[in-house]
């Protein structure tokens, strides 16, 4: 009897789903668990796998949108398995050689080294790093693979630099389309991206206030400390898990940042669910670092590695996304120097961080002088329907102040 492939609920706010790319074609043999098809909801995009074994049977194709326990297609699970290929046996290059004799064996080494090198193996890879890897023009050759027996993952490619195009191709292109349009559908998490945007600012009565930190001391124990917190714990401590520390710090003396507005109730959160903006290729993600109050700056770098990490290869999940208390957005990785962060509904405080440059300003133990002292400008998005003016300057003041005196933190742990 065939087993139908049918699109499994992703979570409670989820109706309707994208197929995306089919990973195995119709009339394949697949193993139980294999990966058969990308799902796309407005969430997260992930693999379905195979509920059984058998041949393949594709009914819905790449792009449809569909309900959630749809059928898209089935499994023949009485189908004989195609039996494997026998392996071509290995080329023997010193076949018809004489046998060696004390004149001879270097040229036998010779001729069985030109012979292997003449058949290059194929790189192994998943069918849909094979995809990704065409889709961004990077050639597997290069890519070293950290899946099982040494096999190319799509985490693998999108690490790999992509090969830039020759200058006769951009030449030629730019001839060809320089005035031509191309449409292409959102995805389901682009889209889910512009409602939430357009809702915060529909519904919330949005302000930012600015301001800016010294980041000279936490550089500097950051430099102090970087290879013994490397080695004793088994990740990088970066600038992140200071602004998380110095945010849950600011949000117990300034709680309403850490509430939201559900109908006429205000909800207060005793704990912080830090969310963390994250860009992948397919769209801003924001993660959640469960009980980030609790954490230790150690739990925090590898909480954020870890998201960071399964956000950019796609493998987050509906419950790593929902919940989150505040939220923290750097744009300072892609270089900008300021901006206006939107809220991330139904949230109320969101914090900006930006790049760091040297800028001269007066020195802070020297008054009268000026300095270069590494600087970096802060924004503190919120609600001012919960949160008022003079919250949302002292909740920014605050975590100014933690990170110019990074020993407080230390203090608060």
């Amino acid at each position: 009897m065939p087993m139908d492939i049918i699109i499994p609920s992703l979570g409670e706010s989820i109706t309707e789903v994208r197929l995306g790319a089919w990973l195995q074609n119709d009339g394949d043999w697949v193993d139980r668990d294999t990966p058969l098809v990308e799902i796309e909801s407005d969430k997260v995009t992930q693999e379905l796998p195979a509920p059984a074994a058998g041949r393949l049977s594709i009914s819905e194709q790449t792009g449809t949108d569909l309900p959630i326990g749809a059928t898209i297609g089935s499994i023949d699970t009485e189908a004989a398995r195609p039996e494997a290929a026998p392996e071509p046996a290995p080329a023997d290059a010193n076949r018809d050689l004489p046998e060696a004799t004390p004149d001879t064996p270097a040229t036998r080494v010779e001729i069985a080294t030109e012979t292997n090198s003449a058949s290059p193996v194929p790189p192994k890879a998943t069918p849909l790093a094979r995809k990704v890897a065409a889709d961004r023009g990077v050639k597997l050759d290069s890519v070293e693979g950290s899946g099982l027996h040494g096999k190319i993952t799509k985490a693998d490619v999108l690490e790999s630099p992509a090969e830039p195009p020759s200058r006769e191709t951009v030449e030629g292109d730019a001839l060809v389309i320089g005035r031509s349009e191309r449409r292409t559908r959102m995805s389901k998490l682009r889209q889910r991206i512009a409602e939430r945007l357009v809702l915060a600012q529909r519904t919330a009565a949005m302000l930012t206030t600015f301001n800016e930190a010294d980041m000279t001391n936490v550089i500097r124990l950051r430099k102090l400390h970087k290879e013994e917190f490397n080695d004793r714990f088994g990740v990088k401590l970066g600038f992140m898990s200071f602004f998380a520390k110095a945010v849950v710090s600011a949000l117990r003396t300034y709680p309403a940042l850490n509430a939201f507005i559900d109908g006429d109730e205000i909800v207060e959160h005793d704990y912080v669910d830090l969310s963390v903006a994250v860009g992948t290729d397919k769209g801003l993600v924001v993660p959640v670092i469960r009980n980030t109050d609790r954490m230790t700056f150690a739990e925090i770098e590898g909480s954020i590695q870890d998201l960071a990490g399964r956000a950019r290869d796609g493998s987050l999940g509906i419950d790593d996304m929902t919940g989150g208390t505040f939220t923290i957005s750097n744009g300072g990785v892609y270089g900008s120097m300021m901006s206006t962060p939107i809220l991330n509904p139904p949230q109320s405080g969101i914090l900006g961080l930006h790049r760091i440059q040297n800028r001269a300003v007066e020195h802070p133990d020297e008054p009268g002088t000026v300095a270069l002292r590494p600087m970096m400008y802060l924004a503190t998005s919120y609600d001012h329907r919960i949160v008022d003016g003079a919250e949302a300057v002292g909740f920014l003041v605050h975590v100014k102040e933690c990170i110019e005196n990074p020993e407080r933190l230390l203090l608060e742990s």
